[in-house]
């Protein structure tokens, strides 16, 4: 019996059930349910909340979302066989689970949940930054997410937070701080997985914004942003030259230095020169 519910130790589910973590999907478990239970309360209140939880694995944040009172949890797991452990802790916790086996990338959440809803995971190595883009970029705003409590690679946490003139900073963190407010929580070294990565991890908080930081359209600014950080080592006045003829003045109207660099643009002048070059 484990120390937040009457199910077994994490260990011994991996064990009857033969749940050996896979590098193919980018499986690294979290064993010890105390670590997973601080991460769910990391995410808030969820007593009144629905929970996302992506790559569940063998359960153990499952197990600590559900603990700590979340009104229910979705989870979606590709692995099949992780699903007869997660069906246990479903016995466990009756009509407060929901187990879907797909991808995540493909699978509509929103189909099977009701506001509010938070977004917990140890994400899968291999999807985590493309599920976080989409979360970050949806048609409208605000999402239909509230929070999202997620673990990545600790670099790719550090993407998510990065402020200008860091080396880390770039397209990751102006979509992410352009609509939240993002902030690393907790870190955890490899060993406190099995197996352990070749990283360290860690666990970052995003709360959404009502509205965008700054005014800005949003397929703008991504072009804007993706053309400046994808030749970063350049100056923006020929980094963005594909923008149009007269990027200088766009950029000297944004209080932007032609001769700067990506990294050297704040994100309110990231806006700034998205309004320009929309005629705003």
């Amino acid at each position: 019996m484990s120390g937040i519910d009457q199910l077994p130790p994490l260990r011994e589910v991996i064990d009857t059930h033969g749940i050996a973590a896979k590098k193919s999907l980018g499986q690294n478990f979290l064993l010890d349910l105390n670590l997973t239970a601080k991460i769910a309360r990391l995410a808030g209140d969820l007593s009144g909340s629905d929970v996302l939880e992506v790559g569940p694995g063998p359960g153990g944040l499952t197990r600590g979302l559900l603990a700590e009172g979340a009104r229910r949890v979705l989870a979606v797991e590709m692995d099949p066989r992780c699903l007869p452990a997660l069906a246990d802790i479903g016995a466990a916790y009756p009509d407060r689970l929901q187990v879907i086996q797909g991808d995540a990338l493909e699978v509509d959440a929103l189909a099977h949940l009701t506001p509010p809803i938070k977004i917990a995971a140890n994400l899968p190595y291999n999807v985590g930054t493309e599920l976080l883009v989409r979360w970050l970029t949806p048609p409208d705003w605000p999402p239909f997410w509230d929070t999202l409590t997620l673990m990545f690679q600790r670099e790719v946490a550090q993407r998510i937070v990065a402020q200008p003139g860091s080396k880390a900073y770039g397209r990751l963190a102006l979509l992410a701080q352009w609509r939240a407010d993002a902030r690393i929580v907790m870190d955890l070294p490899p060993e406190a997985f099995s197996p352990p990565p070749k990283v360290s991890s860690a666990v970052v908080h995003l709360t959404a914004l009502p509205a965008p930081r700054f005014p800005a359209n949003a397929a703008t600014l991504n072009k804007v942003v993706a053309a400046g950080f994808n030749q970063r080592r350049k100056m923006l006045r020929s980094a963005l030259k594909s923008l149009g003829p007269d990027i200088e003045d766009h950029l000297i109207a944004a209080g932007i230095k032609p001769t700067e660099r990506a990294e050297q643009v704040s994100l309110e002048q990231f806006c700034a020169l998205a309004r320009s070059l929309d005629g705003i």
